[in-house]
């Protein structure tokens, strides 16, 4: 409610169980019941098929997933809910990828989300950013600096924690306020 209250359009929830930020479906859903109408409720989901993925969204009442890695077309077909495909970007091309519909773009790491790795951002100099969500390394200090790229949004997860999992309130409060000034 601490991100809502500062104005966050979303919210997201770990469904993948070896992550540290990981939450029940059920447990989600019981702070979706809370939360105000026009929220975006997002899944978070790791190379799970489509069964887990309509199954934990449906019991958690999350309106959009995200889909992290492993994404085909035929996955893609058997979805019951809206969803958005993430891209790794190892290099300035990466960037490119699905290009025609909104999708999240995160620096490439081995391990899965939340290591605070941020991309290059030169990379999106003269790139129509409209459809993209940009992750990675962002902070209350950095992410104003992205204004000029015209990102359809931002997202943050290690850059506004005390430690892995425990978010800051104070971080998350500066964050939004300057990711919307």
């Amino acid at each position: 409610m601490i991100a809502i209250d500062a104005g966050a359009d979303a919210l997201g929830f770990v469904f993948y169980e070896k992550s540290p930020r990981y939450i029940s479906p059920r447990d989600a859903r019981a702070i979706i019941k809370e939360l105000p109408p026009f929220v975006e409720k997002v899944a978070l989901f790791v190379n799970s098929d489509a069964q887990i993925i309509n199954s934990y969204s449906q019991e958690a009442g999350t309106t959009l997933a995200q889909l992290h890695f492993e994404v085909n077309d035929s996955l893609c077909r058997q979805l019951f809910v809206p969803y958005i495909k993430v891209v790794r970007a190892q290099k300035a091309s990466d960037i490119l990828q699905y290009s025609d519909e909104y999708r999240l773009i995160d620096a490439y790491c081995e391990e899965y989300g939340g290591a605070g790795k941020r991309l290059n951002i030169e990379w999106f100099k003269d790139v129509d950013c409209s459809k993209i969500i940009l992750a990675g390394g962002l902070n209350p200090q950095n992410v104003a600096s992205l204004k000029n790229y015209g990102f359809y949004g931002v997202d943050v997860s290690s850059g506004v924690e005390l430690s892995h999992g425990i978010k800051s309130e104070q971080k998350v409060k500066e964050f939004i306020a300057n990711a919307k000034s």
